[in-house]
């Protein structure tokens, strides 16, 4: 499988993330799970419950982290002519007179109001390596849909 490329501040924003689930995340989940267990019967209790999915899903997240961590290419963020992972894109359909704005890449890139491409869909797939001016066809779950690419990289 490919590596995840991701901007360099969205690959530490994950690695501080993963760093405070695996310390303060951990404790707190023990502290909250150790408080439950003083509550009594454990097959009847909520709290206990509610402690341990939680503990399930913070550790399958830091499982997530880890596996993406370790075979991450950090893009170097620089301006770009043509379509590549990390580069946001200004879109139209055909038929269409709406500009619609995307970043492509990871959806740990992600950013408030700008929805993602990821660049293996077959939107992203189509995108990849084009440059603005371009009309591309890529399939859709609804049939064939082109697309202009109005700009890319603004």
């Amino acid at each position: 499988m490919a590596p995840t490329k991701l901007s360099a501040s969205t690959y530490e924003r994950l690695r501080a993330e993963l760093d405070d689930l695996k310390t303060r995340g951990r404790v707190d989940i023990a502290r909250h799970i150790e408080a439950a267990r003083m509550l009594g019967d454990l097959s009847e209790n909520g709290d206990y419950h509610a402690a341990k999915d939680a503990q399930g899903k913070m550790e399958a997240r830091v499982r997530q982290l880890e596996a993406m961590l370790d075979d991450v290419e950090v893009l170097d963020g620089g301006p770009s002519e043509e379509v590549a992972a990390g580069v946001k894109v200004s879109l139209r359909y055909v038929g269409d007179d709406e500009v619609e704005r995307y970043l492509v890449g990871s959806i740990e890139e992600r950013d408030a109001g700008t929805p993602v491409i990821s660049p293996g869909s077959p939107l992203g797939q189509a995108l990849m390596g084009k440059k603005a001016g371009t009309t591309v066809t890529y399939d859709a779950p609804s049939g064939q849909l082109e697309v202009e690419i109005v700009s890319v990289g603004d």
